[in-house]
């Protein structure tokens, strides 16, 4: 008998393989639309490749802007295993910051292997029971999660904004923001003079740990069950409510633990607005991945790939930036477009049989 973890999964696979399609097209539907705006598709991706992967620089940066979407992109596949869309990453990434900042600065003088972890734990703590409650109302009062996450984004982000300006301001400043961290609490970095930290580590670990979680563990199977068929989860005795909580805490764990390592790594601080959207990319980067958190450790990396080529984009050719956007949206709709066909198909012929 095959281990389990080793048997093949002709769905998984496929999966892969669209995604792999998706990006190819979302490539060549980029370069198009380059093409009509009157420039060069072949100039502006070689320009993204030099800014990518030329030189360690280059490759330490696309490190950089990857781990951020490693993370969120984990936290959205936690939460889509119970079926669940969980779109309120980037709120849940905002308490994390908060929670982990708290801690951070305390007015103690600890090591920064009890610190450092003591701190994370603070946004994962934070960012689990911000998720949780979408859980929580959910089961309870039958509550939609993407309306409620949605609506919490903006809750976290005008409270942390409050914490800056206010209680947690640093003295003297007129910018939004708390006093820099003790350097003994800030994340180590794995390369001098960039800003590439061992977050990254935490990231790649991470997947592969949430990857065990749901191989081998009753937890994670249970979550894939609820997943896949409500009703059938439901008759094996599978307790529905529990299953779902416990994906969207653990999803906002991770998502807070994407605050807590930015905070402690990049700004050494509590910044308002601090996030660039990472919550809404972790969608698009789970989307190329499959759903697979092994997959959303190359998913992050090729969009951190994009990100990172488009900062020598505009000041090589002048090409504009928003393009990675628009590639961007073309993978989501390509990864979508498929799974929205099959749908709308399961829809019809479900009314064709009901007719006859």
């Amino acid at each position: 008998m095959k281990a389990a973890g080793l048997q093949f999964d002709k769905k998984e696979f496929l999966n892969k393989n669209m995604s792999a399609v998706a990006l190819v097209l979302a490539l060549v539907l980029g370069g198009i639309a380059m093409l009509v705006c009157g420039y060069n598709p072949f100039e502006a991706y070689g320009s993204i490749l030099k800014g990518a992967f030329i030189g360690r620089k280059a490759i330490c940066q696309t490190l950089v802007q990857a781990t951020p979407l490693i993370f969120a992109g984990l936290a959205y596949t936690v939460a889509k295993k119970a079926n669940l869309i969980n779109l309120g990453i980037e709120g849940q990434l905002y308490m994390g910051a908060l929670g982990t900042s708290l801690i951070a600065l305390m007015p103690v003088n600890l090591p920064g292997v009890i610190w450092i972890p003591l701190s994370l734990l603070g946004g994962i703590i934070f960012g689990g029971l911000y998720a949780g409650l979408v859980g929580f109302m959910k089961v309870k009062f039958g509550s939609n999660e993407v309306i409620a996450t949605v609506m919490l984004n903006t809750i976290a982000q005008n409270f942390v904004a409050y914490v800056v300006n206010y209680p947690l301001k640093e003295a003297g400043k007129s910018m939004a923001q708390t006093a820099r961290f003790s350097e003994s609490v800030w994340i180590p970095k794995l390369v001098d003079k960039t800003q590439l930290t061992a977050a990254i580590i935490i990231a790649v670990v991470l997947c592969v740990l949430i990857k065990l979680l749901f191989e081998r563990t009753v937890v994670g199977y249970e979550i894939k069950c609820v997943g896949l068929n409500l009703k059938a989860s439901e008759t094996a005795g599978i307790k529905i409510g529990k299953i779902m909580i416990i994906a969207m805490v653990l999803s906002g764990s991770i998502a807070g633990l994407l605050g807590g390592t930015h905070v402690l790594g990049v700004d050494h601080r509590l910044i308002a607005d601090f996030s660039s959207g990472y919550g809404f990319d972790g969608i698009a980067v789970a989307a190329l991945a499959a759903d697979s958190p092994l997959g959303v450790i190359l998913s992050g990396i090729i969009f951190g790939a994009l990100r990172a080529g488009c900062m020598v984009l505009n000041r090589t050719t002048g090409i504009p930036t928003e393009f990675i956007d628009v590639i961007q949206a073309f993978i989501i709709l390509l990864v979508a477009a498929p799974l929205l066909v099959k749908e709308i198909l399961r829809i019809k012929n479900g009314s064709k049989g009901g007719k006859k």
